[in-house]
């Protein structure tokens, strides 16, 4: 509206000095007035139309030029298509005149403020700034400047600028302002700066230009000038435009400066702006400020986003996570950081020193495996590398510690000339190793490197335990000359210590002398062995040694002292209190204690049915009440022994005992079906013969001799002469059997039960061939030949057939099958090795088809049998933890998974502590899922597939914390190191979505 004013006042109008004149009202003036009136009242249309009617009028010079100049901008201000046009004729046609001036601004304004600013700079260039005054003069240069620089036309734009701000008029703060951004675009810093600093000092923009002006002191490198300027501003209250922005530059200067306490406090503002995002770099500076003032957790949080690509920079920021980590003692996030960094290239230095953190890391989280393999990598990149000497000695530590004691062998014999460390690292690593085969019963494996070890015999405690392993490994392998030599040694050395292993040794001494059958050594030293243990708490195998010492007296006769001794284990509630039971009332026999011996048979038979002696027991009470003529107890007892353990070795016997007590109580009819029932079921037993001569004499006394004939015959065919053919060709079997040639055995035995199917052998026939197939791995023809000998009468070898077959059933995968089998095989037990299997068959059955009741008693039965039957425990352990997690009792699972995982590192024991990890995982407790990982994992790391587990949980683990960083760097070692494909495959899978 101004500029039509100014238009007005140009062409020396006045309003007032017409307005009342009656001639003025019947001139030409009066409609061109009428037309203004119309103009400023905004009906531009009326004024159009009036206008170009007057111009038909007889109108004066300066009436036409007001007319045509009112009908140019009604035309512009409706739009008209034609206004332009009109309004530049008019310019052009009076050039001259003092309205073109105010004209063409009115025509460049109207293009101006459409933003049509080509037309708008066409229009102003119109106009003669010389004819305007000071402020429309500022006014027209910045227009024109500002139609330039929307264009981006910076050149353009700066000199319009340039006039307009020195002519200290209203738009001169915006026109220094906008030649202050100009220069700043342009590079002209200096020119920018004193632009800028100049519009500050208006009210609009002193909030507008310090962000700007932060700019340029930063990109000039004029840090103390930036930091000086930007950093009061903070203190004002002023509104600033863009301070995130101010934050970031001071940030970035402080940082320059290293003054990181400063750099950090400016750059958490800038995040906390939420108002834009850092740059990796900047990303990385900020957490390396952080970490300079020592606030690693929040150093951590950046320096893990900056670390994600692989460059110079991520390698650099690896480097520094992996100490702040390490300051933090997150040991195993420091490890993964400082892995990542040495694998890169970028920077050597940082590589090298990544390396070496990388095994001091690993060695303090013990690690050891990790620490070895960088130790190696190190002296074998950097032989003269400033870390060498450092990285020697960690290796000597390290080796000591490895579970990968093989490698540490071969690493340490290597050095022709080892150090006096070396050679300690050595004694101990060789004796580890020894331990490991001698767990998995590789009894010379383990003799030879505890051979190794005591090359070295720098700790003399080492020295005394290698002798007493040796013993066992001897001991265990049958060589019990060299055991007794080795036990001996080490008795020696233990003399002048406390050390446990001279108690240890002299028990191995005594077990050694007593399956030497030199029964005297033995008791000594199992006699020196149970004075030492008897006040202690731990009392070690003091039990066994003391049943052990009884048998010693025993077996010389010494029936007092062996009756006093179990009697003392009677008494102390030994462990093996039913054998001291057994051996006791036999020791009493043979002292003509008779009814003392039968209280104890009567103890064990009552108290403990389920022992191994229970059979040996009933026998036993028989033939006691046999030779006190107690023929109706007797039989009582042979009774019980034939009907309750029908399977039973001592039937025979205890058939042949009841015969004759009833033959004595003149029960003839049932001493001759006891006699024929040895005859019918039994035709091979050594008492077969014994049973023929008492049924030929109770028959005679009987009057029944005719019968005597059939039994006859059938014995003579039962038991042919050890010349006959039948003879030969059993025998030459049970030779290819015995001798492992299975093949040719099967053969023989096979061609015997076709010639002779009804021969007394069969039922052994039957299991030998059964056997060797079994042996050769054909189970079906195996199971066929023990489900034959399942259909024939009780013996021995049927009970040991029956395990078979729950065996191969348990292996086929048929565990319902197996496990009536299996459970028979359990109560028929003979010993401890056989109980043992059945029991774990068992387990595993019962489990397999979620009778998870009955796998928790069978594992806990197992338990008991501790060290039977290799693994027997930890797989126990395993089967009864998972079995507890299935019925929900998840924390008895963690509990017996804990005590898995604590003592034994086996397999079981790594799937263990992978059950347990995931066990804290599943209740949302991931922190305490890392941290088992971490600290147990260590010792199973030979155990590949659960090794892998573990860490690929851990990887899940790090995901749930928003760890992607750690997660990655665990899936690249995994993928990088494993040697378990399966679990490479699922490390990579989860890579491909990590990714």
């Amino acid at each position: 509206m101004k500029y039509y004013l100014m238009l007005l006042v140009g062409l020396g109008m006045s309003l007032d000095a017409v307005s009342q004149s009656t001639l003025y009202q019947t001139s030409p003036q009066y409609p061109l007035d009428h037309q203004t009136e119309l103009f400023e009242k905004q009906l531009f249309s009326a004024s159009l139309y009036d206008n170009t009617r007057l111009l038909n009028e007889d109108l004066t010079n300066e009436q036409k030029k007001s007319a045509e100049l009112n009908r140019a901008m009604s035309a512009l201000q409706v739009e008209s298509p034609d206004g332009p046009g009109l309004m530049k004729s008019y310019i052009y046609d009076h050039g001259n005149h003092p309205s073109v001036t105010s004209a063409g601004l009115y025509l460049g304004d109207h293009f101006f403020y459409k933003r049509n600013y080509t037309e708008a700079n066409e229009s102003y260039a119109l106009v003669n700034p010389n004819s305007l005054g000071d402020e429309n003069r500022a006014d027209l240069y910045f227009k024109q400047g500002f139609g330039h620089f929307q264009m981006k036309n910076y050149g353009q734009a700066a000199p319009f600028f340039d006039q307009a701000k020195v002519l200290n008029t209203s738009v001169s703060p915006d026109a220094y302002y906008y030649s202050g951004y100009i220069a700043l675009e342009s590079g002209d810093h200096e020119k920018a700066i004193t632009d800028l600093h100049t519009a500050s000092q208006d009210v609009f923009y002193s909030g507008k230009v310090p962000y700007l002006i932060a700019a340029l002191y930063y990109n000039t490198g004029s840090y103390d000038q930036l930091i000086s300027y930007a950093e009061p501003k903070f203190g004002t209250g002023q509104q600033l435009e863009k301070p995130e922005i101010i934050h970031l530059y001071l940030a970035e200067a402080y940082y320059a400066k290293q003054d990181y306490a400063n750099a950090s406090s400016h750059y958490e503002s800038y995040i906390s702006s939420r108002k834009g995002t850092l740059s990796r770099e900047e990303i990385y500076k900020a957490g390396i400020s952080l970490f300079e003032i020592q606030n690693y957790n929040r150093a951590a949080e950046y320096l893990k986003n900056s670390a994600s690509a692989n460059d110079e920079l991520g390698q650099a920021s690896s480097y520094y996570l992996g100490h702040a980590y390490l300051k933090q003692e997150n040991y195993q996030f420091a490890s993964t950081s400082f892995a990542a960094a040495s694998k890169a290239e970028f920077n050597l230095q940082i590589q090298e020193d990544a390396l070496v953190n990388y095994a001091k890391v690993n060695l303090q989280k013990g690690s050891f495996q990790a620490a070895i393999a960088a130790l190696d990598e190190y002296l074998d990149k950097y032989p003269n590398g400033t870390h060498k000497a450092e990285m020697e000695t960690l290796l000597s530590e390290a080796l000591v510690n490895t579970n990968d004691y093989l490698r540490a062998i071969e690493q340490m014999d290597r050095i022709t000339n080892k150090s006096p460390r070396i050679q300690s690292a050595y004694q101990k690593v060789a004796f580890y190793q020894a331990m490991v085969y001698f767990r998995d019963q590789r009894w010379d494996g383990a003799i030879a490197y505890l051979d190794k070890s005591l090359a070295y015999p720098v700790d003399r405690t080492i020295v005394l335990e290698s002798h007493f392993w040796k013993g066992e490994a001897y001991s265990a392998g049958g060589e019990l000359p060299q055991a007794i030599k080795s036990y001996e040694q080490a008795i020696s050395l233990g003399r002048s210590t406390s050390s446990s292993y001279l108690t240890k040794s002299l028990y191995g001494l005594g077990y050694a002398f007593f399956n030497s059958q030199k029964y005297p050594q033995a008791e000594i030293h199992f006699k020196t062995y149970t004075d030492r243990l008897r006040g202690r708490d731990n009392k070690e195998n003091y039990d066994d040694a003391m049943l052990r010492l009884g048998d010693c007296y025993y077996v010389q006769k010494r029936f007092s002292e062996a009756a006093s001794v179990f009697q003392q284990a009677i008494n102390e509630s030994n462990s093996g209190i039913d054998y001291a039971y057994y051996r006791l009332a036999v020791v009493q026999n043979f002292q003509t204690r008779n009814q003392e011996a039968l209280y104890q048979l009567d103890a064990l038979i009552s108290r403990y049915p389920s022992s191994l002696y229970y059979e040996d027991a009933l026998y036993q009470k028989g033939q006691i009440n046999m030779e006190e003529t107690n023929y109706a107890e007797a039989s009582r007892a042979y009774s019980d022994l034939i009907n309750g353990k029908p399977n039973s070795p001592f039937v025979p016997y205890a058939l042949e005992g009841r015969a004759v007590a009833n033959f004595s109580m003149q029960n003839y009819d049932q001493t001759i079906q006891d006699y024929k029932t040895i005859l019918d079921r039994h035709p091979n037993a050594q008492n077969a013969e014994t049973a023929l001569k008492g049924l030929q004499e109770t028959l005679a006394l009987q009057g029944r001799s005719g019968e005597f004939s059939d039994y006859l015959a059938r014995y003579k065919g039962s038991n042919p002469s050890n010349t006959s053919v039948q003879s030969l060709e059993f025998e030459a079997a049970k030779s290819m059997y015995f001798d492992k040639n299975y093949t040719q055995a099967s053969r023989a035995f096979e061609s015997y039960l076709r010639n002779y199917p009804q021969s007394a052998q069969k039922a052994d026939a039957l299991y030998f061939l059964g056997d060797s197939y079994f042996q050769l791995g054909n189970k079906d023809q195996a199971l066929a030949q023990f489900k034959a000998l399942e259909n024939e009468p009780a013996s021995p070898q049927r009970v040991r057939a029956i395990q078979r077959i729950g065996g191969i059933e348990l292996e086929n995968g048929n565990f319902e099958q197996a496990i009536p089998y299996l459970q028979t095989a359990a109560e028929n037990a003979r010993n401890k090795i056989e109980e043992a299997e059945a029991v774990q068959g068992l387990m595993v059955a019962n489990f397999e088809t979620k009778k998870y009741n009955q796998a928790i008693t069978n594992a806990d039965r197992l338990l008991t049998l501790d060290g039977i039957i290799p693994e027997s425990t930890p797989k126990a352990l395993l089967t009864k933890a998972k079995a507890e997690r299935e019925m929900n009792r998840k924390a008895d699972a963690e509990t017996t998974l804990m005590t898995l995982v604590n003592e034994y590192k086996t397999e079981q024991g790594a799937e263990g502590l992978y059950w347990l990890a995931y066990s804290f995982q599943e209740k949302g407790d991931v922190a305490q899922s890392n941290e088992t990982i971490f600290d147990f994992s260590g010792p199973f790391v030979d155990f590949g597939y659960w090794y892998g587990r573990m860490f690929l949980l851990l990887a899940d683990n790090y995901v749930t914390l928003g760890e992607d960083f750690q997660a990655k760097a665990t899936l690249e070692s995994i993928v990088e190191k494993s040697t378990n494909e399966e679990i490479k495959s699922m490390a990579q899978t989860k890579l491909q979505t990590l990714n």
